[in-house]
């Protein structure tokens, strides 16, 4: 066991000021009972500062956590790329996605193909989302999550499943989107805190107590290979970040994919009050990206000097954590598990929305506000209680589970910015050509992975987008036969312009981003 009565200690009082914020944010006004408004996008009602937080603290778990850093262990800088490649598309999202999102009003992503496409599109994606989300994301961040405790604590894994999936359900179950929001701010901050505190002692250790900039420059002094942001064909981990397509490839389909057209990270910007308060969240949450790799990524560098050679890169964050002083490990520690909880709310409170929304209310129709919030409530539960039976025989014997996550999710991430982008900017794109799209993702990805092995996995997931969009404006283009499609989107109608803060933020993230890689190329 690697913690102390002290850091047990910081921990249970993150868990009590976490559940104790929950039930103040949950309260309901007298005679007010949550409607599906409330408990799904938080009454519209988010501020910006809830936004952003929530968006990161939703996309930081134990995979990003501990396989960053063992990335950065193995790899180096140039696993950042996935953390500051985000920070631009983030803002891209704010100026040209949620100004439809919002214009739509939507609840969910799949709903908004069926007001652009028709019900089959909406059904096929609701039911793909439902399947990968609990099969996938949710099995996952709790399996993950579960090894690191049994790593940090010897507690065992079925134990380390259950507690994770009580202290979720016991925070958010009742409260919906705006105590996952809210609380969100105390994710953040222990992130934030725990991951700048785990990178200053690292880098004094580094330096032998003679300061971070000192360490910093040993780092980069004995370790420059650790720090060329473009890795050229001879290193040995080209496959996963193969060269200037991290620039101009895939990673583009596969950030849009994600922040553009996931539910549990959209969601946020959805409940926003307006479309400013949303893009200022954007912003926060784009400026938090950029902060990230100093928090994960520079600590798995400098383990490879504190630590001897590890079996595996994995191991590099909890054995960190080892060296750490007591008091700060328990911080640490709670800024994980506030990582992982984090998650685990976002993901099954989505769940719940898309069943619920998508799903049930197309099933039974004219229900009362209340019966759908309840079976929002089951939703979650069932959803949390399926992963739990499932991890094991899922992700018990994989070695690699966060890399196979990636590979599935990226079989399908082409097709969904396929079918998305088009129906948003292109009048002429129809539902079977969306059809096309996202199940020509399935198989095309199949084939290319199956014969050409050799393509790493970027790339394929770059090319395999332009198949799909061919295949889709082909379709499209003999189906409508130049017509426009009776539910395409009038553009003219959204107003696209952006203030001048969000501007000034959007040329600030691109210098900096700039400053970073023509730094370290």
């Amino acid at each position: 066991m690697l913690l102390a009565p002290l850091d047990f200690a910081i921990l249970a009082a993150y868990v009590v000021i976490l559940l104790g914020l929950a039930w103040w944010v949950s309260r309901d006004k007298p005679g007010h009972d949550k409607n599906t408004s409330d408990y799904f996008l938080a009454s519209n009602s988010l501020p910006w500062w809830a936004i952003g937080a929530s968006l990161v603290a939703s996309n930081i778990s134990a995979e990003q956590v501990i396989g960053m850093s063992g990335s950065g262990y193995a790899i180096g800088l140039a696993i950042a790329s996935y953390e500051w490649m985000a920070a631009i598309t983030l803002i891209i999202v704010g100026a040209w996605f949620l100004p439809i999102f919002l214009k739509r009003k939507i609840y969910t992503m799949p709903q908004f193909l069926l007001h652009r496409y028709d019900n089959r599109v909406r059904l096929t994606m609701a039911l793909f989302w439902m399947a990968v989300y609990v099969f996938v994301n949710l099995t996952a961040v709790l399996w993950l999550g579960a090894l690191a405790i049994n790593t940090l604590t010897g507690l065992n894994i079925t134990a380390s499943l259950v507690l994770l999936a009580a202290l979720s359900l016991a925070y958010s179950l009742y409260g919906g989107l705006k105590v996952v929001a809210l609380t969100d701010i105390i994710q953040v901050l222990l992130l934030v805190a725990g991951g700048l505190f785990l990178s200053y002692v690292s880098l004094q250790m580094v330096s032998d107590g003679q300061g971070v900039i000192a360490g910093f420059d040993i780092l980069m002094t004995r370790l420059p290979e650790k720090f060329d942001m473009i890795l050229t064909p001879d290193n040995p981990n080209y496959a996963s970040l193969p060269g200037i397509s991290v620039l101009i490839g895939g990673l583009w389909v596969m950030n849009l994919s994600y922040w553009g057209f996931n539910q549990y990270i959209i969601q946020r910007a959805l409940a926003a009050k307006d479309l400013k308060e949303a893009r200022k969240g954007i912003a926060f949450a784009a400026f938090l990206k950029l902060l990230m790799p100093v928090l994960v990524v520079l600590p798995g560098i400098a383990a490879v000097l504190l630590l001897p050679p590890l079996d595996r890169p994995d191991q590099a964050y909890p054995q960190l954590m080892g060296l750490m002083p007591v008091g700060l490990k328990g911080l640490i520690f709670a800024a994980l598990v506030a990582a992982i909880l984090s998650s685990l709310a976002s993901m099954t409170n989505s769940i719940s929305t898309i069943f619920t929304m998508d799903l049930y209310a197309q099933v039974r129709r004219h229900q009362s506000q209340h019966h759908y919030v309840k079976v929002g409530r089951i939703a979650s539960v069932t959803a949390l209680v399926i992963a739990l039976v499932t991890a094991q025989p899922l992700l018990g014997k994989s070695e690699q589970a966060f890399q196979f996550i990636q590979e599935f999710t990226g079989f399908f991430t082409p097709g969904i910015v396929v079918l998305f982008v088009l129906g948003m900017f292109w009048k002429k794109a129809t539902a079977n050509g969306a059809l096309a799209a996202a199940i020509g993702s399935a198989v095309l990805s199949a084939a290319a992975k199956f014969w050409l092995p050799q393509v790493p996995f970027m790339d394929r997931v770059g090319y395999v987008f332009l198949c799909c969009l061919l295949l889709a404006v082909v379709i499209s283009l003999l189906e409508g036969k130049g017509k426009d499609h009776e539910h395409s989107i009038p553009l003219h109608d959204i107003d696209f312009k952006t203030d001048g803060s969000y501007r000034v933020c959007a040329v600030v993230i691109s210098l900096i981003l700039i400053g970073f890689y023509t730094t370290w190329w």
